[in-house]
């Protein structure tokens, strides 16, 4: 189907929001994507015969090729400007399930890439859309599709577009001041996958594993473990880049979309809670969050930003607030420019905590205007009524600029204002697209079964270990 019927068919209200778009769309760098002049511009390489096949282009390959690029479409002349962020998106199906790889690179050796991106082709049409930020200045640039190392097989496709999103990247030191529009829900890392990614080596999974004659397992499995919920990573990680590589990595082999926490800001927990550490200086911490964002790369995902880490200000001097800022400001840049396929979402704290205008000033000082928008109730059990209300009145204070996910891993009872393994909580909505109130997501973000600390009713059970008897507890509402 042509883009402009697919247009035509939204409602007057988003042709609206459309048509206002569309005047302050930067200008597009593909000629001919929608492939309505013939091909040209776009050739092809041996092993690849191209032609228009129902308003779209086909493209034959055939099998018995040693590399992806032994069979090639692309578009040269495409220009580019280093620190500029783009958006290249398209339509993309093949006569069967394969991979492929899609480029913007330079035309002409040493055809050096700004963006690479496997894709998973199936014979229903899928959009694909991949933020980058260039590393090139170039006027010779090139997207390409490289389909070899394959069985024969048709590739189609459809709506190509690379257009410039922002403009030169702002100074490390400066903090913006207004929040980015977010881009539609059907873009980004959600579009790029299928569903959620199911951690396999979560707490509750490895616990369940151990214990499979534990009367307790198969609730467990079936209640907690089977669901999909954040992977946290601090100190304990090791080597924090090759970590979240394994796990993006593992979460982009299955097509699914991985939920990460980072937690390990210096002083973290800084009004004597269970979970204190993190890294041991400002620049310990820049150089692990800097790995931490390399480590995902282009690869589609989630990241949740150092819970908690903004609304601890009262237990802080001013200069230790002023360096937590320059280091969460920094984190947000590098979350933008290295890890350009995720949606990165800085934690703005619980409804319960600090008033709705002081953490929206809070999150814009912290950065909060470089990526995606900002987190609620982590680890906490505020209803979804309660955080999305909370939610809006701090995205209102900060311009309406923001998207919110909320933690929804133990609020299914509400909080009774304890915060530390209370009695009585219990599991809410499983992780998904879109929730009530407005917010982008409702995930796990906390693993349920997880104590908060040696308290309430797991007084020696430490922080992050898993214990079976909360989590029956959590599914029982008890």
């Amino acid at each position: 189907m042509r883009l402009l019927t697919r247009l035509m068919a939204v409602t007057a209200s988003t042709v609206t929001v459309l048509s206002v778009t569309a005047a302050a769309a930067a200008p597009e760098l593909v000629v001919n994507g929608t492939f309505g002049s013939g091909t040209a511009p776009w050739w092809k390489s041996a092993n690849t015969t191209m032609a228009l096949d129902a308003e779209r282009l086909r493209v034959n390959v055939p099998g018995g090729t040693a590399n992806p690029w032994d069979a090639m479409i692309g578009h040269n002349d495409i220009k580019l400007t280093s620190g500029k962020a783009y958006k290249l998106s398209f339509d993309a199906s093949a006569s069967a399930p394969v991979t492929a790889v899609t480029t913007v690179q330079l035309a002409d050796s040493p055809y050096t890439n700004t963006l690479t991106k496997t894709i998973s082709l199936t014979t229903t049409s899928k959009r694909f859309s991949f933020p980058f930020t260039s590393s090139l200045s170039t006027s010779g640039g090139q997207v390409s599709f490289q389909l070899g190392k394959n069985a024969g097989f048709s590739f189609y496709l459809d709506n190509v577009s690379l257009t410039e999103t922002s403009s030169t990247s702002p100074s490390p030191t400066t903090s913006p001041t207004t929040t980015p529009k977010p881009e539609e829900p059907g873009s980004g890392p959600v579009a790029m996958t299928d569903g959620f990614y199911v951690d396999p080596q979560s707490n509750p999974a490895i616990w369940v594993r151990a214990n499979a004659g534990d009367s307790r397992a198969a609730r467990i499995k079936s209640s907690i473990s089977d669901k999909p919920m954040a992977r946290w990573f601090g100190n304990w990680s090791g080597d924090i880049s090759a970590a979240v590589s394994r796990h993006v990595a593992a979460a982009d082999a299955a097509n699914k979309l991985p939920v990460l926490v980072a937690y390990n800001i210096p002083g973290r927990d800084a009004c004597g809670g269970h979970s204190g550490g993190g890294a041991g200086s400002e620049s310990a911490y820049k150089t692990w969050i800097s790995a931490f964002a390399s480590g995902i790369g282009n690869r589609p995902a989630i990241v949740i930003i150092e819970p908690d880490s903004l609304g601890d200000f009262g237990c802080m001097t001013d200069t230790a607030i002023q360096a937590r800022n320059r280091m969460l400001v920094y984190a947000t840049q590098q979350f933008r420019d290295k890890a350009t396929n995720t949606w990165a979402y800085l934690d703005g704290g619980n409804a319960g905590w600090v008033a709705a205008g002081t953490m929206a000033t809070r999150l814009k000082n912290a950065g909060v205007g470089n990526i995606r928008g900002f987190s609620m109730n982590v680890s906490n059990y505020y209803t979804t009524a309660q955080s999305a209300t909370y939610a809006s009145s701090v995205n209102s204070s900060l311009g309406g600029g923001a998207t919110f996910v909320i933690d929804t891993s133990r609020n299914g009872n509400g909080s009774n204002g304890e915060w530390c393994n209370p009695a009585g909580r219990k599991l809410g909505t499983p992780t998904q697209l879109g929730g009530g109130g407005g917010a982008e997501m409702l995930l796990w973000v906390k693993v349920p079964g997880d104590s908060d600390g040696n308290c309430g009713i797991a007084p020696n059970v430490p922080a992050g270990q898993f214990s079976p008897a909360i989590a029956i507890r959590l599914i029982d509402g008890t």
